[in-house]
């Protein structure tokens, strides 16, 4: 229509060029699209007129030229001017610059061939310098943003001349290098693809053209990605590829070879030569981004079509390439095909993300593992590579789904190929680099499915078996080369503890052979030092235990010296793993005795050739070690820092380790062994106190080897809970104490008193003080009386000295070091003395006081400052010189850490002063005053110190604060809550420091719950109560976070109110009733873990059952932190009351049995979800098995005022195992008082709505009537009861309780033939007929499918059949077995042995521990579970019902004349608006989903559905979803070969392009504005939109999901988004109501 409007125009207009004038716009204009078109149209008409020749026109030569001038200037002053003004408004308007710039650039694409030829080149010149700006820089006057310049380009490129399309491709290359993500694609399609294009269709030497270009493109991206092998380039290289797939994967001939490829240059590139272009698409198989997995996958399955297609083999790549990816034979083209294809699906399943889905396609592994194997066996070369095997299970350690994440490495681990050397190699690499990444996974160490707490994790006991098959099949000489890698994977990054844990027993049990040298046990060290120290004390620990394993098996003790390997035995702590006594030290020591004379000798100064020859012993390499350690340099006479004590660390734990191997020996004599290793060492100790020429730095290191030597070899380093026996290596050295301790103390105290002077002698006075305690420590009892009248009066009157010295002005370091070395001093006397309270002697005790006496009072009182506690919190100024610098030069960098020295000595005070509270209370003069303030002033300044203080040397003050509240709590309350508030405070902060965190906590419980503060009452402290309440609770909520916490309290506050071994006292346990919130809930305690914190917890529980065979469970003296350790010591608590001897004890018991009842009926009347083995679930069950405990301590008396309770909770709704604890607390009740036995009838009298099914819980109880029964008088009246109550049963509706009603009848019954057997008829006979029917009905069910075999099942029951309610109450059955028979969750189970942890718990014990017989442990769970379903709530009836709608304006009367005319005329008489959005579902096959979306694109307006072929409307699926839908939507064919033309031209239409992907840069559906002018692209069910049309995407749109299953029905998404494009498009064009 428009071309003949046009042709009409121009044939009657005389003036052309004034036509053109009138159409055209004013340079600074913005004009509207139409006028743009307009132009373009009268272009295109001028077009025939300005092209053909003169004499053939009505144009002449001079009005053509002058059109033409007009034309080239509406490029320059109104195309380009218009184009660099969209440029800058781009942002602002997005809609109208998107329209505007398509319309111009058809202008563009039209004017420029009517020009002379140079102008288009021109153009292009003028443009190109815009594609070089960044997205970022602002395009300036005269130039154009890269998305205008990209427009503007591929409108140029079909009249440019070829030399510039190579310019032009080279600047799109350079710019998909640079330009953000969202540019490449643009770039990729509008300039490559369009160039490429138009040179295949150029008639003029084109395919050498397009060849030229091909291979400059794919040369170009090969070398990108060679150099720069990142995922970004992956990325865009896929990108392009994919783009121009069609091109360079083209069906042409392969060349023989490389060498023949190489030098024609007319032939087409192949990318299926080039090694590089295989890595991208292995690359991009496992990339991170979705969208490259499938232009990878995409070009892949091109290559292999395009491959069988040719039927050509695969050549030779060039040469130096060494490494073939991808073969193809033709003789073999069906096993290639059938590989391949198999691959694709498995690559494709992997993207679904569903364990469910990918886990059927797993057996395809298997399948294409086999083939390559088959095929490697075959032929030498072999036609499939196993590096795309590797992309297969890398792909799966990439999934966001953790389980098919396990699925991968479970499936990898199993792989039995891997047994093959060849295939070992090929996958070694692999497996040390994103194997190891995977496995430092902590979820897939998760138990599986039917795996107990404490069973090793199934993925490490097959990661265990993996490992030594791998390295066993591996060739010998590439094993220590892998190994050596991985174990450097290990230090490479930061791993969890878990993954690291079962990694390191798994090389544990590697079979023995020489791996690793030097280099390895480097990398060993790494691990230790850097990988491990944040985990877990006692992973951590086995963890090393494991890792020393590996190294003694694997480590080649022939490149490897002694001193190598002594320090690297450095890194395993003593009080982790490597302690002497343990079996991993016994194992080193076996070790060496064994490699003595393989290990490499070490080389010394003067070794000449035959060095080599030399073997050196353990001993003899020991010996010299000693000698060499205490060889110093004579002294300079200037202050030298403290040797290193590393290097004491390493030579103590040799020699010990030399004397542990010659123990072993045949006849040796261990204390000869130590005196000659130790001689030159005992030799300087000896002589250290009265040799003045001695080197300081000589005493030093003998002090600091003796030290090493008593803490690693005493008797507290390796001996166990509950061992005395002290080996001989132990006594040995004990027996060196009195001999050294006179010499060495007499040096010691030379030196404090007065030598220490310098910064560096502070760490130098620690050394000394730590000596003290050890040799106390190590000391009899009468050498410690001695040391204590000799030494220690000294030591406290010269501190006090020290200390009394007034300060001076400017203070210097000498004088500042002495007074901190002073302080240090006191406070290690004031340590030593606490341990033996009872022996302090006179004179110390009068230096004591005289120390008491300096903290209470000042030494110069000023006026300003109080009377009293002058030397509180004494602050130790930093030393100042004159003119305020620094006192020292080279010491200058220590006063940066002064704060630590003046931070200890703080500390230090608080040290004496608890010792001296505690020991001497109150100076004399102060007890005179005023006690309670000078009690006052003391806590205040006990408070200052904790803000003071840094948060791990507080103890001594929370030390301090435990003796003083109790004297201070009657007069000043509120001092006191503030005291144990502030240290709260302190102690929460402190919960993730784990290094200081549990003594600060253990002080603080020691503090703020003392007995006497504990016996506080409401009336008393009020305020207090409340305070330690509120803090109880909020230990119990820290503890759901961190185990362990609320197993301190409780244990505290159970040894308080009942110690163990110690004397009662009444009035302390009466605290226990203003706490007993604090017993209840331990009762019933047990946190809720995440899951992370779960498997810490179950990983814990392997090692720990691994015994002493781990020996990080000997050396970790970790504390009792079970999360199930504060319900055993509220239990074993409990039953050491004695109720029936001691009121107090009874009232206790039964107001815990209150409030558990309380507890469990608050929860049955929750509304919270009870299911099974949730909170609610738990709680109940721990409420009931506590009750059934306590039973045998209830008074008869408590069990008649609270039976009614205990009956009336069997009518709620409980899971099994609450039921089961129920039932037999019923049981034992009406055994144990059978006067009860109304109240249980008359619980079947209730109205028959409220018991519902739970009834079922009652009549279990008469299934063990044969258990009452015996105790009950008038057994005959008894049985008539319960039978007549059991027959009404027998008819219910409901079939479990017929079910159950049945059982109880069947079991009573054979107890009343026993009776009418016994005792006559007794009034029984007459019920004969009427049960023998309902047993009858019973035994009938046999025959009735499901019926029988619940009649089975419930009689086979362990409930009713094994379990005996007397004879089987235990604890062990109450808390284990139990459980575990009615499915509760095995981290509930408890096993007898924690209960015996306890002291006294067997003692007092009313029932047995274990269970006597063992039936009911040997049975496993039923299928048969007893719970309660209560009847559903009816739901209501639907109010409303469904309304169809009226979508138009006017009803359709006749419809028949109206189904004549063509969609858009239809719609068009009933009123029907059509919108500008067009769907393309030409990808779509299955002719439901189109029947569906015809319908939905119908209904909200869409302009067009195009179709793959319209023949699908006949289909009859189609039209029965469609509903003739298809009448009033155009339709319209676009086959998917045609797709790219067809976007592309609907792109240059101004549509945008819209797709449905999640990639790194779409956009979520609720965030995307539509354009009016939208083309939305569906893609196919299965593969979704092809790799090759993801890039013509304008914008990628993904619907927000929030559930498991990541993809949605094809149908359904295109609904949602045709939805919110109408909804967007209905909002904006309505107009408000009136």
């Amino acid at each position: 229509m428009n071309s003949l409007l046009i042709t009409a125009v121009l044939s009657t207009s005389p003036d052309h060029g004034l036509l053109l004038d009138s159409l055209s716009w004013s340079g600074d204009s913005w004009p509207g699209t139409e006028r743009v078109e307009a132009l373009t149209a009268f272009m295109e008409g001028l077009g025939p007129l300005l092209l053909t020749e003169p004499n053939t026109t009505q144009l002449s030569a001079a009005n053509k030229k002058s059109i033409k001038e007009k034309v080239e200037s509406v490029i320059w002053t109104r195309c380009l001017p218009l184009l660099s003004r969209i440029s800058g408004e781009e942002g602002e308007e997005g809609m109208r610059c998107r329209e505007s710039t398509a319309a111009v650039c058809r202008l563009l694409s039209v004017c420029v061939p009517l020009c002379d030829e140079a102008v288009p080149g021109k153009v292009a010149l003028h443009v190109l310098p815009s594609l070089q700006l960044s997205v970022e820089e602002p395009a300036g006057p005269g130039r154009l943003s890269v998305e205008v310049a990209s427009e503007v380009m591929s409108a140029l490129i079909p009249s440019l001349p070829a030399d510039l399309s190579l310019t032009i491709l080279t600047s799109a290359l350079s710019c998909i290098k640079t330009l953000p993500d969202a540019m490449v694609s643009k770039i990729t399609v509008r300039l490559l693809l369009t160039t490429l294009t138009c040179s295949s269709s150029s008639s003029s030497s084109g395919g050498e053209m397009l060849t030229r270009l091909l291979t400059l493109i794919l040369d170009d991206l090969c070398s990108w990605h060679s150099t720069h092998s990142s995922p970004v380039v992956t990325e865009r290289a896929l990108l392009c590829l994919t783009a121009l797939s069609d091109h360079l994967l083209k069906p042409h001939s392969l060349l023989s070879s490389s060498s023949s490829s190489s030098s024609s240059s007319s032939c087409d590139p192949d990318p299926r030569l080039s090694l590089q272009f295989w890595r991208m698409v292995q690359d991009g198989l496992t990339h991170r981004d979705g969208v490259s997995r499938k232009r990878a996958l995409y070009l892949l399955k091109m290559c292999v079509a395009l491959s069988e297609q040719g039927g050509v083999d695969c050549p030779v790549p060039a040469a130096g390439e060494d490494e073939i990816l991808f073969r193809w034979a033709s003789n073999r083209s069906k096993l290639l095909k059938e590989f391949w294809e198999d691959y694709a699906l498995v690559m494709e399943t992997l993207e679904e993300n569903q364990v469910h889905v990918v886990r059927p396609v797993l057996n395809r592994i298997d399948t294409l593992i086999q083939t390559t194997v088959d095929d490697s066996q075959a032929s030498g070369e072999g036609l499939f590579h196993p590096s795309w095997l590797l992309c297969v299970y890398q792909r799966m350690f990439h999934s966001e789904n953790k389980s098919l994440m396990r699925e991968g490495v479970c499936h990898l681990l199993e792989l039995q190929v891997l047994q093959q050397p060849a295939f070992a190699l090929a996958f070694s690499q692999f497996i040390v680099g994103p194997f190891m990444d995977v496995l430092s996974e902590s979820s897939l160490f998760h138990r599986s499915a039917g795996q107990r707490v404490g069973d090793c994790p199934e993925l490490g006991t097959k990661l265990e078996v993996f490992m030594k098959s791998f390295f066993s099949s591996l060739p010998s000489e590439h094993r220590g080369r892998v190994l050596l890698k991985m174990i450097q994977q290990l230090s490479s990054k930061h791993w969890c503890a878990v993954p690291l844990l079962f990694l390191a027993q798994a090389l544990s049990k590697l079979s023995p052979s020489p791996l690793l040298g030097v280099e390895g046990l480097s990398a060993l060290r790494e691990v230790l030092r850097c990988t491990m120290i944040t985990h877990q004390v006692l992973l951590r620990g086995a963890a090393q235990c494991f890792l020393l394993e590996s190294a003694l098996c694997l480590t080649d003790v022939s490149v490897v010296t002694l001193d190598d390997l002594f320090s690297f035995l450095m890194d395993f702590r003593s009080d982790e793993s490597l302690c002497r006594g343990t079996p991993i030290w016994n194992q080193t020591c076996v070790w060496l005795l064994d490699n003595e004379d393989s290990f490499k000798p070490r080389m010394m100064d003067g070794d000449g050739a035959d060095a080599d020859t030399k073997k050196e012993t353990v001993r003899s390499h020991v010996l010299n070690d000693v000698h060499n350690y205490l060889r110093v340099p004579a002294s300079t006479g200037h202050t030298e820092k403290l040797p290193d004590p590393k290097e004491a660390e390493k030579l103590a734990r040799a020699v010990l380790l030399c004397v542990d191997v010659e123990r072993s020996r045949v006849g040796a004599q261990i204390r000869h062994t130590l005196d000659s290793l130790l001689s030159p060492l005992l030799d300087t100790l000896s002589r250290v106190s009265t040799n003045i020429y001695l080197p300081v730095r000589k005493s030093d290191k003998s002090l600091q080897l003796a030290l090493r030597l008593l803490q690693l070899g005493g008797k507290r380093s390796c001996q166990r809970v509950g061992e005395e026996k002290v080996d001989e290596v132990t006594a040995s050295l004990e027996k060196l104490v009195p001999k050294l301790i006179d010499p060495i103390l007499e040096f010691i105290l030379r030196r404090l008193f007065g030598e220490l002077q310098e910064l560096f002698d502070v760490e130098r006075a620690e050394l000394y003080l730590c000596v003290l305690r050890t040799l106390w420590d190590s000391s009899a009892q009468h050498i410690q009386n001695k040391t204590q009248q000799t030494y220690f009066p000294k030591l406290v009157k010269y501190s006090l000295k020290v200390l009394k010295e007034p300060s001076q002005v400017i203070n210097s370091v000498a004088n500042q070091v002495a007074k901190a070395i002073a302080m240090a001093t006191l406070a290690t006397v004031c340590n030593l003395l606490e341990q033996e309270v009872t022996d302090i002697q006179s004179e110390t005790v009068s230096a004591m006081k005289s120390l008491n006496e300096y903290f209470y009072f000042q030494t110069s009182p000023s006026p300003q400052s109080p009377p009293l506690l002058g030397n509180f919190n004494k602050r130790l100024q930093k030393p100042r010189t004159e003119d305020g610098s620094s006192d020292v030069g080279v010491q200058g960098p220590l006063l940066q850490d002064w704060g630590r020295v003046a931070a200890s000595f703080m500390r230090d005070q608080w040290v004496c002063l608890s010792f001296l509270m505690k020991t001497v209370g109150l100076p004399e003069c102060a007890e005179t005053s005023r006690p309670p303030d000078a009690l006052k002033a003391a806590l205040s300044c006990s408070m200052e110190a904790l803000s003071l203080l840094p948060s791990d040397l507080v103890l001594p003050v929370l030390t301090f604060m435990e003796t003083l509240l109790p004297q201070l709590v009657l007069h000043e309350e509120a001092l006191c809550v503030e005291a144990v508030t502030l240290s709260w405070e302190l102690v929460q902060g402190l919960s993730t420091n784990a290094h200081d965190f549990w003594l600060a906590l253990k002080g603080f419980v020691s503090m703020a719950f003392h007995q006497k503060l504990l016996q506080m009452t409401d009336s008393q402290a009020p305020t207090l109560t409340s305070t330690l309440k509120q803090i109880s609770s909020e230990l119990m909520e820290l503890s759901q976070s961190k185990s362990g916490v609320f197993g301190v309290l409780l244990q505290h506050c159970c040894q308080t109110w009942l110690p163990t071994g110690g004397d009662r006292d009444d009035a302390v346990f009466s605290s226990v009733f203003s706490h007993i919130d604090i017993l209840t809930e331990a009762c019933v305690y047990g946190p809720v873990f995440r899951r992370d914190q779960r498997l810490v917890q179950d990983v814990q529980t392997y090692v720990e059952q691994l015994g002493e065979e781990c020996s990080a469970n000997v050396a970790v003296l970790s504390d009792n932190r079970d999360e199930q350790f504060p319900r055993t010591c509220a239990l074993a608590f409990l039953v050491r009351l004695d109720p029936f001897n001691l009121p107090q004890h009874q009232r206790l018991i039964e107001e815990v049995v209150l409030d558990l009842l309380k507890k469990d009926n608050d929860i049955s009347k929750s509304k919270v979800r009870y299911y099974s083995n949730s909170l609610q679930h738990r709680v109940k069950n721990r409420a009931w098995q506590t009750l059934l405990l306590l039973l045998p301590k209830l008074k008869e008396e408590f069990i008649a005022s609270s039976v009614k309770r205990m009956f009336e909770a069997g009518f709620c709704s409980n899971q099994a195992s609450v039921k089961y604890l129920m039932e037999w607390m019923m049981i034992l009740i009406l055994v144990k008082h059978p006067r009860h036995m109304e109240h249980f009838w008359d619980c079947f009298s209730m109205d028959h709505e409220k018991t519902k099914t739970s009834v079922c819980t009652f009549l279990s109880v008469l299934v063990h009537f044969n258990v009452i029964l015996p105790l009950l008088t008038q057994k005959a009246a008894q049985l008539r009861k319960a039978l007549d109550i059991i027959l009404q049963w027998c008819f219910n509706h409901n079939f479990s309780v017929r079910l159950y009603a049945l059982l109880a009848l069947k079991r009573v019954w054979s107890l009343a033939n026993e009776v009418m057997a016994e005792e006559g008829d007794c009034g029984l006979g007459g019920l004969s007929t009427v049960i023998q029917a309902c047993l009858n009905q019973a035994e009938a069910m046999q025959n009735t499918g499901n019926a029988n075999k619940n009649w089975l099942r419930i009689q086979e029951h362990f409930f009713f059949g094994a379990f005996h309610p007397i004879r089987d109450h235990s604890v062990e059955t109450i808390f284990c077995t139990f459980p575990s028979l009615s499915e509760v969750a095995d981290d509930e189970w408890i096993p007898p042995w924690k209960f015996e942890e306890h002291p006294g718990f067997s003692d007092t014990l009313s029932l047995c521990l274990r269970n006597p017989s063992p039936d009911l442990s040997r049975l496993q769970p039923g299928d048969w579970i007893q719970q309660d379903k209560g009847e559903q709530n009816k739901e209501d009836r639907w109010a409303e019902v469904q309304k169809k709608i009226t979508p138009w304006r006017l009803g359709i009367q006749e419809q028949e004349p109206e189904l004549q005319l063509v969609p858009q005329q239809r719609a068009a008489r009933l009123g029907k608006l059509h919108g500008a959005l067009l769907v393309v579902a030409s990808l779509i096959d299955k002719p439901t989903n189109l029947g569906g979306l015809c319908r939905t694109c119908e209904i909200f307006g869409a302009s067009a559905l195009v179709l793959d072929n319209l023949r699908h409307v006949s289909d009859k699926h189609f039209q029965s979803l469609s509903v003739s839908s298809e009448l009033w939507l155009p339709l319209l064919e676009v086959k998917p070969a045609e797709l790219a033309d067809f976007l592309q031209m609907k792109k240059s239409e101004g549509y945008c392009i819209v797709g449905v992907e999640q990639t790194a840069n779409s956009q979520s559906l609720q965030d995307y504005q539509f354009p009016e002018k939208t083309l939305l692209l569906l893609g196919n069910e299965r593969e979704g939109i092809p790799a090759n049309l993801l890039q013509m995407l304008d914008v990628c749109v993904e619907i927000p999901q929030q559930g498991i299953i990541r993809s949605l029905n094809v149908h359904v998404s295109a609904a949602l988004l045709i939805w919110e494009y109408t909804r967007q498009h209905l909002t904006s064009s309505s107009t408000p109501a009136d």
